[in-house]
């Protein structure tokens, strides 16, 4: 195999930290690392964009994988996040918005970004071991959003969630997980079986989706089956419509924000109406919040609030 060693210019470089440094942020402001992931995803987009050598810098190629070229491995992890136009870019995040976000408040931020950046990876490797030798610019999230799509499916496999699924044409509809990915996974591989050509990496998905399964069997196990019902996994998009028993008594919230930064984090909850969005944000409120009394850190579990040395109890 021929050495293929390609030198990184200034852009490719400040998409590399930009990258880095938008989910350092996320982690510090307790922001969703879906969220992250999207914008540094059109960040990046808008870069390349504006300089074409960045897809060509960042893009991960199967030639790679030769010893003489393993310094350009760390494309595995860029070309993630780089996409060949504006309808790649925005089918990719159109569906990680509504899957990544639900799959995430169930799994927390820690699991959510090793399962996308495993699995996107893997996909990457799928495609390039059917590939090896070839120069071909590998690019996009697809890999990373398939593994997440099969992990939440192995996970949760009950609860519903929004997403274009493909019917003939591409519907948008609330389906349960495993229904979708179900169909999604057949589409894939009769397209495989066929070998249509469409410039599309499809052993990618497949290769992450199943990756994506396995990392959730090691890491998640199969929650959702002990769920009864999916609609207590429900996003609400209008909190007209969250149940009263899932509403929060903001007052007692509002005695613990003793500070600035709480007092615009409680102001941002209260302004949340995707339920799951709301409830990991108020989780994060409550770890940065003391008892009033004797200034230790509160306990939380199950809407309730406590000082382990009984100074204050509360509820939400």
């Amino acid at each position: 195999m021929d050495l293929l060693i390609i030198p990184i210019s200034i852009p490719s470089l400040l998409s590399i930290l930009i990258i880095v440094a938008i989910i350092i942020f996320s982690y510090f402001k307790k922001i969703m690392i879906t969220y992250a992931l999207i914008f540094s995803n059109f960040i990046v987009f808008v870069l390349s964009w504006a300089f074409n050598d960045i897809i060509y810098e960042l893009g991960f190629r199967p030639i790679y994988l030769s010893i003489q070229n393993i310094p350009q491995l760390y494309t595995l992890f860029t070309s993630m996040f780089i996409h060949g136009g504006f309808l790649h870019i925005f089918g990719n995040m159109f569906v990680f918005l509504f899957m990544g976000m639900a799959f995430e408040q169930r799994i927390g931020w820690k699991n959510f970004l090793i399962i996308y950046l495993i699995t996107g990876i893997f996909g990457a490797l799928t495609h390039s071991l059917l590939n090896l030798g070839s120069s071909i610019t590998l690019i996009g999230a697809s890999g990373a959003i398939f593994g997440i799509l099969g992990a939440f499916a192995y996970s949760y496999p009950r609860d519903e969630v929004v997403m274009p699924v493909p019917v003939g044409i591409m519907i948008i509809m609330r389906i349960k997980v495993i229904y979708g990915v179900i169909l999604f996974a057949v589409m894939e591989t009769v397209i495989v079986v066929v070998d249509v050509q469409d410039n599309t990496a499809h052993f990618a998905h497949l290769g992450g989706l199943v990756s994506g399964v396995v990392l959730a069997a090691l890491l998640i196990g199969n929650k959702g089956v002990k769920t009864k019902e999916s609609k207590k996994n429900a996003i609400y998009y209008d909190i007209s419509q969250v149940p009263k028993s899932q509403k929060v008594d903001f007052s007692n919230l509002k005695k613990l924000a003793t500070t600035s930064d709480l007092k615009e984090e409680l102001n941002r909850i209260e302004k949340e109406s995707v339920i799951q969005v709301r409830d990991i944000w108020i989780d994060h409120f409550l770890d940065k919040a003391v008892c009033p009394k004797c200034g230790k850190p509160l306990k939380h579990s199950n809407s309730k609030i406590w000082c382990e040395d009984n100074h204050f109890t509360s509820s939400y």
